[in-house]
C-alpha cells in the first residue's frame, strides 16, 4: 500500500511502475507499516461489496494485507497477490492467503473473483496490463477498484513539514506551496492514468471516482511512526530520517503533542462488461 505527506502523484522520467524498487522498499520494515499505515474508510469497503457479486476478492499489491482484512471482517474471502514476500510474509502471519508475485505475472490458474481492488498500489502496475488482467479473472458483473488515501496536512504541520525537508532534503519535491493545496488535486494525473489504463484494457464500464472523506488524530508518536514508511523517508539514509523526524517531533511538541489529519480515500472503479 502509497502515503508521502501529502503524497503527489508519483513523477519521474519513468512512470510509476517502472520504479519497483520504490514499491519494494516498504517491506524493510513491515512490522511498522502494517501498524502505522491509515487503514480506509468502512463505508468504501461497504459500497465495494455491495456493488460486487459476490464475495470472492482478489486483493492487488496486498502489503501486509491491511485492506484484506478489512474486506475480510466484511465477510469476503480474500486471496493476496504481492510482489515482496517479507510484506507477505506478515499478511499471511494475520490470515491472509497470498501469492508472491507481481500481478502482471500472476498466473489466476482459471480462478474468477467478484472483485478486484488494490489500495495504495495501483500506480506501481503497467495501468493497461493491470486492467487487462483484472477483467481476465473478474466475473460478469464484478469490481475493479483501485483505491488512495489522500492527506491534507493543517497548514502549520505543513509548513514545519516544509522547511525540515529543505533542510535535511535540499532537492525534495515537497514545497509548502504543494503540502497545503488541495491534495486531491495532486493526485488527479494518478487517477486519470487509471481510469485511462481501465477504459484501454476494454472489457469494462465507464470509470467512476468515488470519493470518502474523513479525519484522524495523529499523536506526536504515532506520526513519526508513520512517517519512515512513506516513500519520501523510505530510500534516505537513517542520519536523514533521524534529522527529519527530529525536526517534526519538535513541531508536534510545539503544538501541543498532536494534530487532526483530514484524509480523502478516492476508488477508481469499473464493473466488468460482457463474458467472462
Amino acid at each position: 500500500m502509497p502515503t508521502i505527506p501529502p503524497e503527489p502523484a508519483p513523477h519521474s522520467e519513468h512512470e510509476p511502475h517502472e520504479r519497483r524498487q520504490v514499491a519494494e522498499s516498504f517491506g524493510s520494515d513491515a512490522e511498522r507499516y502494517d501498524r502505522a499505515r491509515p487503514r480506509y474508510p468502512d463505508a468504501m469497503v461497504e459500497r465495494i461489496v455491495a456493488g460486487s457479486p459476490g464475495p470472492d476478492v482478489l486483493d492487488v499489491g496486498c502489503g501486509t494485507g491491511i485492506a484484506a482484512r478489512q474486506f475480510r471482517a466484511a465477510g469476503c474471502r480474500v486471496l493476496g497477490v504481492e510482489p515482496d514476500a517479507r510484506m507477505a510474509d506478515l499478511a499471511r502471519q494475520l490470515g491472509v492467503e497470498v501469492d508472491v508475485t507481481t500481478f502482471e505475472a500472476w498466473d489466476p490458474a482459471g480462478r474468477e473473483v467478484d472483485a478486484v481492488v488494490a489500495g495504495q498500489a495501483w500506480h506501481w502496475i503497467d495501468p493497461v496490463a493491470g486492467a487487462a488482467k483484472a477483467a481476465q479473472v473478474l466475473r460478469p458483473g464484478g469490481r475493479l477498484a483501485a483505491f488512495w488515501n489522500v492527506f491534507q496536512l493543517p497548514p502549520d504541520v505543513a509548513e514545519t513539514l516544509a522547511t525540515v525537508y529543505r533542510r535535511a532534503m535540499p532537492d525534495s519535491p515537497f514545497s509548502l506551496q504543494a503540502m497545503t493545496k488541495q491534495a486531491v488535486d495532486g493526485y488527479q494525473v494518478l487517477f486519470t492514468k487509471a481510469a485511462d489504463g481501465i477504459r484501454d484494457g476494454g472489457g469494462f464500464s465507464d470509470p467512476e471516482q468515488w470519493r470518502f472523506d474523513w479525519e484522524w488524530s495523529y499523536t506526536r508518536g504515532a506520526w513519526l511512526d508513520q512517517m519512515p514508511t512513506l516513500g519520501a523517508l523510505a530510500q534516505l539514509p537513517s542520519d536523514k530520517v533521524a534529522e527529519v523526524l527530529e525536526g517534526v517531533g519538535a513541531a508536534i511538541d510545539a503544538m501541543g503533542g498532536s494534530f487532526t489529519m483530514r484524509y480523502a480515500t478516492v476508488a477508481v472503479t469499473a464493473v466488468r462488461t460482457g463474458p467472462s
